[in-house]
């Protein structure tokens, strides 16, 4: 007993001590209870016989991860689990609820875990049963029981192979749940008088785990608020068309508790079913009209609507309405006038206490949206009084928005809507179908309120200084809004199905009401005005308006003979496309040559020239605008300052990219060199700067602006043609400098990464681009470039010390240089040997200072940054399939280092990261087993090398395929093909080896399954060959497929 003592006192040290160093102490000590399997008797001694609630806590929690994580025998597991029940049923009242929640779910995991094993474990509705006809206390623990059950199979565990975690759940759901479900209900019914109660709570909190139940096996996100069709299964049809199961969870939200918002989490849920499983329409109309009728009564009653979670629960139901009904439904249901009349009601409420409602009325929009859509389809002699409803919440909507300007502009700690134009965009998402439904109605009325917004803004505009800023920017944001509506109005054009003459003109005459804005935004005092944010927010709102616009009625995809450019004419002189693209333009070069800092505004400026220039047909016709020719032939400086703005640097590359796309339009190398006489200029400035003053602020902001103008260039060259104007401009004569700035800037980021990046563009063969005629050296001087600036960067950038910000200042580099390499390697431009051949050092240089940068880098790193992991295995598995000799010459620490992170690759979660590792590692055992397991003699140096290397490490394949394994069998993996290849040339090269592994593996099940699992590895070889050809790997890869699936079988 006194061991006992001992123990307890660690124990309440572990859970509450404050002092971290006694914590830890504590936690090493006890750490062998959830390791040991040894320890489990133990941990049922303490549970027996321990009085402190902590010590009860450290056995409950260390058995549940044993379990957890060990493969212990049946019958020591029904041990266990009988064990938990009875102590639970004898000891339960007496204990913590922290205790009493640990030991239930230790009891739920074990059961869970072996339900497919025995049937013992599927008794527990049975055993729960026994709780639920005893005192109340016990009552309590059964239903704790079951709910926790249900919640523990429906979620996956990352130890449990996924394929069993769905057929346990699927067991489970045909087994135990309905069973579970109606117990819930019983309770609730049983219950009803008990008003307020816990067990109330615990019971409603049981359906909805029912309710919740993923039964299909999709695995939804379950922290979303949107759920899909619920699969009741066909067994439940008699519970679910009781017009008493409906009833029960009325009543219960009725009661106006705390556990309210559960009661309608289960209508949602009820709400949502398949319809397939009622019995005929008959029923699923008589299912609806009571779903109706019980909303109805809140509606009319507002009870428990003021608490903000009923709230948002009840909007959530009122929207599955018409996400599982028709309209047709809706219509011909008991009831439906009055019950839309209350719907309408509460909506023009909810829109107009937005700061109350908040989000919830995106889904009372969804509702009104669907129904609108729907009514072109409903053959019902009945009116569904969309008619009536439908424009009173359009003027809601619109007022309300404009009611809460002045509340947001005034709240400075709060986000604005209007800054963030995807958010915008997502709550705008069904409005615009309301406006389509009623356009005529709906248009009028915009317009007519945004008529003398605009005349106060004109006024605004004549004025030579402002007089009320905070007026101004109320207007401005007003009109932001109105411009966001149209925008949506236009998104939908060409899904919505409403794309009538009629909607055309309506089309024109608000889309004529923002256009007539944009003149007024960048004229008098506003054109003053570029820093103001609520002007910025006005421009990014247009500009999301202009892209729409274009999308509709300019481009390769929309229809010039439009009725649009009629009216449009009529009202702002834009009689056809050429026209209003030009006036797109005019906006676009206002926005680049007046805005300087604002980079959000810039970016989305090119954001839409960039869409345009993308197009074929709208590509050419800019070609055709004085405006475009201008910006092409003339990208001075002063022209568009944000060039020279640093925070609007990165902008400088998207420019330049349009730049090139559109000057490669012409395919004129006249044009061409014209277009990069100020990038000249800038060359023949930084050529002449000295050395010694090569480091200084101007040369730093002139080369990175080069390099990132280069770089935007580089990425519009897309055919073999243009990208010989750009190299044929670069080389020779230019590429002096490049290697001159990665010489002088090597430990500055801020230069090296936007000339490495342009690097690492020019070297990429995309589209075949990089085809030079068979005559020419141009692949080969390029190469020999390449590794002239990567050799120069490695040397200079490896003695660096590692700063605080490591990934910045190297990691990032080395990334790059990573990328350059395996680009130039598998660019297909060059032919390698050539160098060998004539006594260039050029590549082994270049792999030579690689190895060095991937020998600096901790392995930890390396898999911590993403970015630097794919580029890093992206290199090693073109390294391994080019230049394997390569690889076979480095010393023993870098081949195993390099081998080493191979292994480490292919159990990261990237599927693309651990293909490249199976690859490399597929290269490496197939030359193994091709020129020493069955090689004649090791002819080859490599041969020799590779011969040594692996007979001083004898683990290391074993080591790689026993990996290998283990995420065949214990992961669910999209890429079992490129596994499977890396699997068989391991294999194939040393049996034994296989063998050990085979044994291994097994050691680790309980001695029952020994014998299936061992035919599983027969199985796996059958029909496979000592040969690793096609054929031979496609048997291989079938025979694996077949071995995982029964493997982890029962």
């Amino acid at each position: 007993m006194e061991g006992l003592a001992q123990l307890e006192a660690l124990c309440e040290r572990l859970y509450k001590s404050q002092d971290s160093v006694e914590r830890a102490h504590a936690e090493r000590t006890l750490k062998c209870f959830s390791l040991n399997t040894d320890y489990i008797s133990q941990c049922q001694y303490i549970l027996a016989n321990a009085s402190s609630p902590y010590a009860l806590m450290l056995a409950s929690s260390s058995l549940l991860k044993q379990v957890t994580e060990h493969s212990l025998p049946l019958q020591l597991r029904l041990d266990i689990r009988n064990y938990i029940i009875n102590y639970l049923a004898s000891k339960g009242p007496d204990l913590e609820p922290f205790v009493l929640g640990s030991l239930i779910q230790l009891f739920c995991r074990i059961t869970k875990f072996g339900w497919l094993d025995d049937d013992r474990f599927r008794d527990v509705v049975k055993e729960a049963m026994n709780f639920l006809g005893q005192a109340p206390y016990h009552y309590a623990v059964g239903l704790k029981i079951l709910n926790l059950l249900v919640s523990e199979v429906n979620q996956p565990y990352p130890g449990l192979p996924p394929s069993r975690q769905r057929r346990i759940a699927s067991a489970f759901k045909d087994q135990a749940l309905f069973e579970i479900f109606k117990i819930s209900l019983t309770s609730l019914f049983q219950l009803k008088n008990d008003v307020g109660s816990k067990l109330q709570e615990l019971s409603l909190s049981l359906s909805l785990s029912c309710l919740s139940f993923d039964f299909m096996g999709t695995s939804y996100d379950e922290s979303s608020d949107e759920i899909g069709t619920v699969q009741v299964p066909a067994s439940w049809k008699p519970v679910l068309e009781d017009p008493s199961t409906l009833q029960i969870f009325f009543d219960y939200y009725a009661m106006n508790h705390t556990f309210s918002k559960e009661a309608l989490e289960c209508l949602l849920r009820l709400a949502s079913s398949r319809r397939s499983v009622f019995t005929n329409d008959t029923a699923r109309l008589k299912f609806l009209s009571q779903l109706m009728q019980g909303t109805k009564e809140i509606l009319q009653t507002g009870i428990g609507l003021g608490d903000h979670d009923n709230y948002h629960a009840f909007c959530r139901l009122l929207g599955r309405f018409k996400v599982n009904y028709q309209l047709s439904e809706l219509v011909n249901a008991e009831g439906y006038s009055d019950w839309i009349h209350l719907v309408a009601d509460f909506t023009l409420k909810s829109l107009h206490s937005w700061k109350w409602a908040g989000s919830s009325v995106y889904y009372l929009l969804g509702l009104w949206s669907r129904s609108v859509t729907s009514v072109r389809y409903v053959k019902s002699d009945k009116p569904n009084l969309l008619d009536e409803y439908v424009p009173k919440i359009i003027e809601g909507f619109i007022s309300s928005r404009f009611d809460s300007l002045q509340s947001e502009l005034s709240d400075e700690l709060g986000e604005n809507p209007l800054d963030n134009v995807e958010v915008l965009q997502d709550q705008l998402e069904f409005f615009p179908y309301l406006c389509r439904f009623q356009y005529e109605n709906c248009s009028t009325y915009m317009m007519k309120i945004v008529e003398p917004i605009m005349q106060s803004y004109m006024k605004e505009a004549n004025l030579q200084i402002c007089v009320n800023s905070y007026e101004l920017s109320v207007i401005e944001a007003k009109l932001a809004w109105f411009t966001h509506i149209v925008a949506a109005i236009l998104k939908i054009k060409q899904v919505s199905g409403l794309s009538g003459e009629s909607d055309e003109i309506r089309d024109a005459e608000i889309s004529a009401c923002v256009l007539r804005l944009i003149t007024i935004t960048d004229s008098g005092l506003h054109s003053r005005r570029y820093g103001d944010a609520s002007k910025q927010r006005l421009d990014r709102a247009i500009l999301t308006f202009l892209q729409h616009l274009r999308k509709c009625y300019i481009g390769d995809q929309s229809a010039l003979s439009s009725k649009l450019y009629a009216r449009l004419s009529e009202l702002v002189g834009l009689h056809d496309h050429i026209l209003l693209l030009n006036f797109i333009v005019e906006k676009v070069a206002t926005n680049l040559r007046s805005y300087t800092e604002c980079k959000e505004v810039i970016d989305h400026t090119l954001s839409l020239f960039l869409e345009m220039a993308s197009g074929y047909m709208t590509g050419k016709l800019l070609l055709k605008l004085d405006t475009v020719k201008h910006i092409i032939l003339n990208q001075k400086r002063e022209q568009f300052s944000f060039l020279e703005n640093w925070e609007c640097f990165c902008s400088r590359t998207t420019f330049h990219y349009v730049i090139g796309m559109l000057l490669f339009l012409e395919d004129s190398l006249l044009n061409f060199k014209s277009s990069m006489e100020p990038l000249v200029q800038v060359f023949i400035k930084l050529e002449s700067v000295p050395d010694a003053m090569f480091r200084s602020d101007a040369v730093k902001y002139a080369l990175i602006g080069l390099m990132r103008d280069l770089r935007g260039i580089a990425i519009a060259t897309n055919s073999r043609r243009t990208y010989g104007f750009l190299f044929d401009w670069l080389y020779p004569a230019r590429m002096p400098l490049i290697l001159k700035g990665i010489t002088h800037w090597a430990d500055t980021p801020e230069v090296t990464t936007p000339l490495l990046k342009f690097v690492a563009e020019l070297v990429l063969n995309k589209s075949q681009r990089l085809t030079f005629d068979s005559s020419s050296p141009n692949g080969i001087l390029l190469f020999r470039e390449v590794s002239k600036l990567i050799t120069t960067y490695g040397s200079r950038i490896l003695p660096l010390p590692n700063r605080a910000d490591v990934y910045t200042s190297k990691y990032k580099g080395i990334s790059i240089c990573l990328t350059i390499l395996s680009r130039a390697l598998c660019g297909n431009y060059v032919n390698f040997g050539v160098f060998e051949l004539y006594g260039d050092r050029a590549l082994v240089d270049a792999l030579d200072i690689i190895v060095k940068m991937i020998l600096s880098l901790p392995l930890a790193d390396i898999l911590a940054f993403r970015k630097l992991a794919a580029a890093y295995f992206a290199f090693l598995e073109i390294l391994f399939n080019n230049h394997l000799s390569f690889v076979l010459n480095l010393d023993k620490t870098a081949f195993l280092y390099i081998v080493g992170s191979l292994e480490a690759g292919l159990k990261d979660l990237s599927e693309n990261i651990s293909s490249e590792c199976a690859t490399a590692v597929d290269n490496l055992a197939t030359f193994y087993f091709t020129h020493v397991t069955i090689g004649e003699s090791l002819a080859s140096p490599a041969a020799l090398n590779l011969a040594q290397l692996i007979s001083d490490c004898p683990g290391l394949f074993s080591g790689i395929l026993k990996t290998l394994f283990e995420i065949v069998i214990f992961e669910d993996r999209g890429n079992q093909w490129s596994l499977s290849r890396a699997m068989l040339s391991l294999i194939l090269i040393n049996e034994e080896m296989f063998r050990n592994i085979k044994a291994q593996i097994l050691a680790s099940y309980p001695l029952d399954q020994h014998q299936r699992l061992s035919l599983c590895f027969d199985k796996l070889m059958a029909d496979v060959a000592l040969s690793l050809d096609s054929k031979n790997r496609e048997k291989f890869t079938q025979n694996l497929t077949r071995f995982k699936a029964e493997f982890s079988a029962k």
